[in-house]
């Protein structure tokens, strides 16, 4: 599946689409020329934004740039999720944000946007509460309260830059490969021995074309991609109950010591300390 341009359509009379979307069987990789804003709480998933491929734990906050290519963040979510996603009509910034006086520094966030800003903290909880308040009140209250969640996102430090780079899709327009192809082969065969022979084959390129490709793409090799797919899927089953042997061999590994090793690399703590500390903020938050 090619990278698609997202045609959005915006209700004659709004600035925004507020919406709660469900494609978690459908790999969309896509991009659009209007700002998004993607909240979704999920137990575990993977977020992919321009370059960057990253996961995230029991929620997510994201503001993406015009035409940044991104995943959508349900896809292959086996786990119960919920999603709420604000998509700025494509003239906002430039005729409501960026003239404006009083806009400072919402204007400085929409011009980092193109890096992809994940939010967390404070800041996301805040966010969170008034999306869910905004889906509920008339289109003049709405924008006024998602003025007030902009704000509160440009003047927070609780944020971090998922890329490093400019990836918007003019760097993506010759893309010819498929990595809806790849996706998918890696979600099918994480759990065996994905073959990068196999899956070069399938989208027919060499090994080391295909090598080349990858990384250029994702900014990790194929073995980094599919081990941090795997433990991203450890993490589901986790938190939901799995005890540590058994998930280690769901996903795929042959070796407790090497996944506590991996584990701890990528996630900062073992996967003992992981599902303690998770199940106890959880606990603590009922």
């Amino acid at each position: 599946m090619k990278i698609k341009k997202e045609e959005i359509t915006i209700q004659p009379g709004k600035s925004f689409r507020i919406f709660t979307p469900s494609l978690r069987n459908y790999f969309f990789w896509h991009y659009h020329p209007e700002f998004e804003l993607v909240y979704v709480e999920a137990i575990a998933g993977i977020r992919h934004v321009g370059k960057n491929i990253s996961s995230f734990v029991e929620s997510d906050l994201v503001l993406i740039g015009s035409n940044v290519p991104h995943l959508n963040f349900d896809y292959g979510l086996q786990t119960e999720y919920k999603q709420i996603v604000v998509q700025f009509k494509e003239d906002f910034f430039p005729n409501t944000i960026a003239p404006t006086t009083e806009f400072a520094d919402i204007r400085a966030l929409f011009d980092k946007a193109y890096l992809g800003l994940s939010f967390y903290g404070q800041t996301k909880e805040q966010v969170v509460i008034k999306l869910k308040e905004i889906q509920h009140k008339n289109n003049f209250n709405s924008l006024l309260e998602l003025f007030e969640i902009l704000n509160i996102m440009a003047t927070s430090s609780e944020v971090n830059q998922l890329n490093t780079e400019d990836t918007r899709i003019k760097l993506f327009m010759n893309d010819k490969i498929r990595m809806g192809t790849i996706y998918d082969y890696i979600q099918e065969n994480y759990d065996k021995k994905p073959d990068v022979n196999a899956i070069a084959s399938n989208v027919h390129l060499s090994t080391a074309a295909f090598c080349r490709y990858f990384k250029k793409q994702t900014n990790m090799t194929f073995t980094e991609f599919v081990n941090q797919y795997r433990i991203t899927q450890a993490k589901t089953l986790l938190l939901k109950h799995h005890n540590v042997s058994e998930v280690v061999y769901a996903v795929g590994f042959e070796s407790m010591s090497y996944f506590n090793k991996l584990f701890k690399s990528l996630v900062g703590e073992t996967p003992s300390s992981f599902k303690k500390r998770v199940f106890t903020q959880v606990n603590s938050d009922i």
